[in-house]
């Protein structure tokens, strides 16, 4: 379903696909990480229907749950079609494994054409275009897709003022354990730095551990014994794109949190009164946005782009935040003013109100307008 929204909304739709290879063959990959040798990998591909969006997109984003262990990859593409009738070609979205075993998990950057160009995780129309195609390619042996989603937006320039808030509101938080990024300052700098840019890892950490998922201890054995969250590091490996040289590639994160059994995607959310759906779902929600700290009254700092977690809604309405960006966990609760997040947060100059939504799959989740 496609709702035809006001020009101060953005328009988004989540498309969701149950995927079931067909086409087998084998293919030389040289993984650009590795040690320089090819080597020839068979595999089984998936193409999908072309799908119509509904609407002139600007932006594409995937998503994906899969197991991709030692012995096993995954590649995902997008070809589009524009609203004047041409097609892309296939942009690589993804190159996915669980490990480094084997091949070095990567977006793919010098895809630009006069089409458009992806950006990390977001295929970014040069022109605005109307359906699109999904292929998915499982390399090797060993590897299940277990679902596929594509999140098709245009985010309005300028959104629309935020939802009031009602002193009469019933607070609701939910206990979502408190992970700090800031903890981990200097822990394995291979991985964006360390940890002092890990907020992405601490907060699908922080969603993993309510849901009670995530590593065994067998699986942190190779973390130093002191680490105050050896998850958090195992995490920032493992969702670590090797080309962005970065953890916080949106995709990767909901395929990490897939790895324990979660269902999961990326979409973009039109208003905190959507993430209040959420919460009282008991589904916490993970955002993304920037911001100057004079814009977000008590972060204390300033962001090019940050990732945490909303956890619940106060009485008057506003925004309770698991922000990894405290120094240690006893501050990672934060509460923030509902019109100055959901200003951050939706802003076209931020993320657009992009969120990660990872829950077992025998949660309900509330009912959608078409972005979930």
């Amino acid at each position: 379903m496609v709702t035809l929204l006001s020009a101060d909304l953005s328009r988004v739709v989540l498309h969701r696909w149950a995927v079931d290879g067909r086409e087998t063959g084998a293919a030389v990959y040289l993984d650009p990480f590795g040690d320089g040798g090819e080597r020839t990998w068979p595999y089984v591909r998936w193409t999908s229907e072309e799908r119509e969006i509904g609407f002139p997109a600007t932006e594409l984003v995937p998503s994906w749950t899969a197991d991709a262990p030692p012995g096993a990859w995954l590649e995902v593409e997008i070809q589009a079609r524009t609203a004047g009738g041409a097609l892309t070609k296939w942009y690589v979205m993804g190159r996915w494994a669980e490990t480094g075993a084997d091949v070095h998990r990567t977006s793919l950057p010098g895809q630009g054409d006069d089409d458009g160009d992806v950006a990390v995780d977001t295929f970014v129309a040069a022109r605005p275009v109307v359906a699109y195609r999904l292929r998915a390619t499982l390399y090797g042996e060993g590897g299940r897709v277990r679902s596929m989603s594509v999140m098709a937006s245009a985010v309005a320039a300028h959104p629309g003022p935020p939802a009031a808030s009602a002193a009469s509101r019933v607070p609701i938080e939910l206990d979502v354990p408190r992970r700090s990024q800031k903890l981990h300052d200097g822990h394995f700098p291979q991985w964006d730095g360390g940890g002092a840019s890990w907020c992405s890892p601490a907060s699908l950490t922080m969603v993993l551990d309510y849901w009670g998922r995530g590593p065994a201890p067998a699986d942190l054995a190779w973390v130093p014994a002191d680490d105050p969250c050896p998850a958090v590091d195992h995490a920032a490996r493992d969702m670590y794109d090797h080309s962005y040289q970065g953890t916080g590639n949106w995709p990767f994160g909901v395929a990490y949190a897939g790895r324990y059994g979660l269902e999961g995607f990326v979409t973009r959310l039109r208003s905190l009164a959507e993430v209040e759906r959420f919460i009282v779902a008991g589904v916490p929600v993970i955002t993304s946005q920037s911001f100057r700290e004079h814009e977000l009254p008590g972060s204390g700092y300033s962001t090019g782009g940050h990732i945490m977690v909303v956890t619940g809604f106060t009485r008057d309405g506003d925004v309770i935040a698991n922000d990894p960006a405290a120094p240690a966990d006893a501050g990672v609760r934060r509460v923030y003013p509902r019109a100055a997040f959901e200003h951050v947060w939706l802003r076209a100059t931020g993320s657009g109100g992009i969120a990660h939504v990872v829950h077992p799959p025998d949660i309900p989740l509330p009912t959608s307008e078409g972005n979930w």
